[in-house]
């Protein structure tokens, strides 16, 4: 499920190989993805342009274009990567390939899931993969609604935005109003990581307690990017029953916070 570092890394893939090559054909049939868009609106709105940069706030990426062009908003859901065809035949994730029960490489060998393509003047793509067809595509997407980035927000703004009210610590950090970019991966390894429990009121915890959270959350975050995603985390691979904390060897317990399926210790993160 991409999170703040999947998308990171996709962005990085755009900025590394698709930006400044013109687009020349764009596949934009898909009309859920591309919602509110009809066929054809995207393509004729970026046919002969070039990506100029490509951004990131938590989960939702965008493009610019050159001219007066729009930009490209992409959203990768729940399970989307960014495929990116080189002029010479390589190709480029932004992530882990997905591999097919056959070992190979099955982001390349099944254009079914093609959702959303741009094609350049030098024989090479941009693919939105989407097996399961919840990435989205559109034109100058609206941000308004995001708060700001997991990876760039400061201790104090930290502090304020997620140090209040009665809600669960991990329905706060959840909140993409609150925080862009955590998801259910990287807030149960940053709790596990800071001995918080997920259930406490956000708004309980002290100034030290947040600043640490903070520091926290921001070396969850650089450790997924180093590693190549937040699956790589310490204790997601002990996220499952019968497993044990990796830190103590305490049991590993499971529930609903926020409504999302969670993992804690119940030693270290039992509740004060």
């Amino acid at each position: 499920m991409p999170e703040l570092p999947e998308v990171e890394l996709a962005r990085s893939t755009i900025e590394r190989a698709a930006l400044g090559r013109i687009i020349r054909h764009v596949d934009d049939t898909d009309d859920w993805v591309c919602r509110p868009h009809a066929p054809g609106q995207i393509r004729d709105a970026l046919l002969g342009r070039r990506l100029r940069a490509a951004h990131r706030r938590g989960k939702t990426m965008w493009c610019d274009t050159d001219g007066d062009g729009p930009q490209l908003g992409l959203h990768l859901g729940m399970s989307g990567r960014i495929i990116v065809r080189t002029a010479d035949g390589q190709v480029q994730h932004g992530g882990d390939p997905v591999r097919g029960a056959d070992g190979t490489d099955a982001s390349v060998a099944s254009p079914q899931w093609y959702r959303f393509t741009l094609t350049f003047d030098d024989g090479g793509s941009m693919r939105l993969f989407d097996k399961r067809r919840l990435g989205r595509v559109r034109l100058d997407p609206d941000l308004d609604a995001l708060g700001p980035d997991a990876a760039e927000i400061g201790v104090a703004d930290f502090r304020t935005r997620v140090g209040r009210g009665t809600a669960p610590l991990k329905a706060r950090l959840l909140d993409q109003s609150v925080l862009a970019g955590v998801g259910n991966l990287l807030v149960d390894e940053t709790l596990w990581q800071a001995r918080l429990d997920p259930h406490r009121a956000a708004g309980d915890l002290g100034e030290a307690e947040l600043t640490a959270l903070h520091r926290t959350l921001r070396a969850a975050i650089r450790s997924a990017l180093a590693h190549g995603g937040v699956h790589t985390g310490e204790v997601i691979r002990h996220r499952k029953r019968g497993e044990r904390c990796p830190r103590c060897g305490a049991d590993m317990a499971t529930g609903q916070v926020g409504g999302r399926t969670t993992w804690w210790c119940t030693r270290e993160q039992a509740a004060s």
